[in-house]
């Protein structure tokens, strides 16, 4: 970093100043550095001189005039640069904070939020060497000495962006009272334990669930999810602490612990909102629910229960509403992948399989292939186990096992309400199996998913239903399976030597061009140091030719099956992600990781 200079050092107050950031001051530095104007400079003070503007923090005010950075053409001043800038004027480090990386409960336990409030600091970091205070105004510091000596241990200080400081203080502060003041009343109806209570209780009516301070947990933690861009959120019952995770590209993240009586209430007050049996704790549950994210946009959530030794745990899956308005492409179809898969869904008949595990975004190709066929002249109907997203364009059913509505009975009557399209949630036996084919060869064109390693494997493992051949032969138009890898974050990625072995390995048995560069994840605050962020996919398209169908007896050699597939055309998932890694979206280890060998 350059050294500061004679100005910069004026800044800074005389040792036991305090001295609150002057606009004047820091602008001459912008000045100095030729990123501001002496011109704008005069302009903005005089602007500045209004008693609503000046209740403004400095950086806040000049971020929001979007000022043109003239030493770097094309970028204006915002509150990050400019929070860098007062970091090394001031000497202290720049901190972007991650909220993933804070302990609410140990911060909000350093000083009180009207200490905080009132000095306008925030604790970010708390261990037995030192506790990290985050300020927006370093030159500040008359509350230093005391609040060292309370805590006994050294103070090291960061400058922060102002507005995250002022949001995230209210956040934590507001969550740590919420869960201090839900404890503590739990606490206070446990230890009287009267006959009224246990009635309530008996009857499924959770004292705590429509609790204020409950209610502001719960919102926080949609909140935080929808923020953290997360997929799904675990709430995990423990002996004396529950966890709540974060799934966030596929990768789970601890992000707060809960005292096990708030959280029973809290998952009460989730039963609550998914219209689940508040009484009912010994069976798995399902249920769904809408809210808003920060930015205004109805969120469906599906949650599921489960019992475990020390209580429920509860798992909400969110589903982005964006998803059935992105183009294959932003799913990650390449345009090979996509003229492949156009041809496949365009018949008017036959079956379509998308196979993979739980989690490869089967069900995202899967609606976003329906919703670009859903014409107004066209019938679509789902039968599907859970409904993932509610879409108005089809018409969805759910399976119900104890009512004996499963994939079968439902398909069956599907076919009864004049169905153009169908799309049957997973081929589990013979009998939906059947019934699919069934459809199929009577003129409806079928969609429906598989769990299997890859495309050939498809075709074997309806063999191993009791499928006869003839029928994979007369009904199959093809199999697409599918993984997730994550994508290379932006900001940080960097540019390494190719490994040649690892290169062979992830193309192998293809004699492909090793690209000139390829990248690995570095790290960063906007991917949270993990190198990645946002996931697509990696795919693998079998037609069914004349040749395959050849090759569909009931002696099927899966082997034989994926050779002829391969020379007729056919990329396997590794050589899929092989293309994304020399386009410099994915690594060649995150491809790797989540793609099968291919025999």
């Amino acid at each position: 970093m350059a050294t500061v200079s004679d100005a910069a050092i004026k800044l800074r107050p005389a040792p036991g100043h305090d001295r609150p950031l002057d606009l004047r001051d820091f602008c001459d530095l912008l000045v100095e550095e030729g990123q501001l104007t002496r011109e704008e400079l005069e302009k903005l003070v005089d602007d500045r001189r209004g008693v609503t503007q000046s209740r403004q923090h400095v950086l806040v005010y000049l971020a929001e005039l979007n000022l043109p950075d003239h030493k770097r053409p094309g970028h204006t001043l915002d509150l990050e640069t400019l929070t860098q800038k007062l970091s090394h004027y001031s000497g202290q480090p720049y901190l972007r904070i991650d909220p993933l990386n804070i302990d609410a409960a140990k911060v909000t336990g350093v000083m009180s939020v009207a200490f905080s409030q009132r000095h306008k600091i925030l604790a970010v970091d708390v261990n037995d060497k030192e506790v990290t205070i985050a300020s927006a105004e370093p030159f500040v510091s008359s509350w230093e000495p005391g609040l060292s000596h309370i805590l006994r241990r050294p103070i090291k200080r960061v400058v922060v962006n102002p507005l995250e400081l002022q949001r995230l203080t209210t956040e934590l502060y507001r969550l740590s009272t919420s869960i201090q003041y839900a404890t503590s009343k739990v606490g206070a109806v446990s230890s009287l334990g009267n006959l009224e209570q246990m009635l309530e209780l008996g009857r499924g009516k959770d004292p705590e669930a429509n609790d204020q301070h409950i209610v502001n947990i719960v919102d926080w933690l949609l909140q935080y999810a929808f923020e953290q861009r997360a997929s799904d959120i675990h709430i995990e019952p423990r002996r004396d602490i529950g966890n709540v995770r974060f799934r966030i590209d596929g990768v789970l993240y601890t992000v707060y612990q809960i005292p096990m009586q708030v959280m029973a209430a809290v998952t009460s007050r989730l039963k609550l909102l998914g219209r689940m049996n508040l009484a009912e704790k010994r069976r798995p549950q399902d249920g769904r629910l809408k809210t808003k994210s920060p930015e205004g946009n109805e969120v469906e959530l599906r949650l599921s229960t489960m019992p475990t030794a020390f209580g429920e745990k509860l798992v909400m899956r969110i589903f982005d509403p964006d998803v059935l308005l992105k183009s294959f492409s932003d799913l990650g179809f390449s345009p090979e992948d996509m003229t492949k898969w156009q041809q496949m869904t365009g018949h008017k008949h036959g079956i379509v399989l998308i196979t993979g595990p739980t989690g490869s975004g089967k069900t995202t190709t899967l609606y976003s292939t329906l919703k670009t066929l859903a014409t107004r002249e066209v019938n679509v109907c789902t039968i599907e186990d859970p409904i993932e997203m509610v879409e108005s364009s089809f018409n969805q059913m759910q399976v119900q096992e104890n009512i004996d509505l499963n994939f079968a009975s439902g398909v069956k009557a599907l076919l009864r309400q004049d169905p153009d399209i169908i799309m049957i949630g997973e081929i589990r036996n013979l009998e939906t199996a059947e019934i699919a084919i069934q459809a199929a060869l009577t003129g409806h064109l079928v969609f429906s998913s598989l769990h299997t390693n890859d495309a050939p494997a498809a075709i074997t493992r309806l063999l191993e239903l009791g499928v006869p051949s003839y029928l994979i032969k007369a009904t199959v138009i093809g199999v697409l399976a599918q993984r997730l890898v994550r994508i290379l974050c932006p900001h940080c990625k960097r540019e390494v030597d190719v490994d040649v072995d690892l290169w062979q390995k992830l193309t192998t048995p293809w004699q492909a061009t090793v690209p000139k560069k390829v990248y690995e994840p570095g790290g960063c605050l906007e991917c949270r140091d993990t190198g990645y962020k946002g996931r697509q996919g990696i795919y693998e398209i079998m037609e069914m030719s004349d040749g395959l169908r050849l090759l569909v007896d009931n002696k099927s050699d899966l082997g034989k099956l994926r050779q002829l597939a391969y020379r007729e055309g056919m990329c396997s998932l590794r050589l899929s992600g092989a293309q994304k890694v020399a386009a410099g979206r994915t690594s060649m280890i995150e491809v790797l990781r989540v793609a099968p060998h291919s025999d």
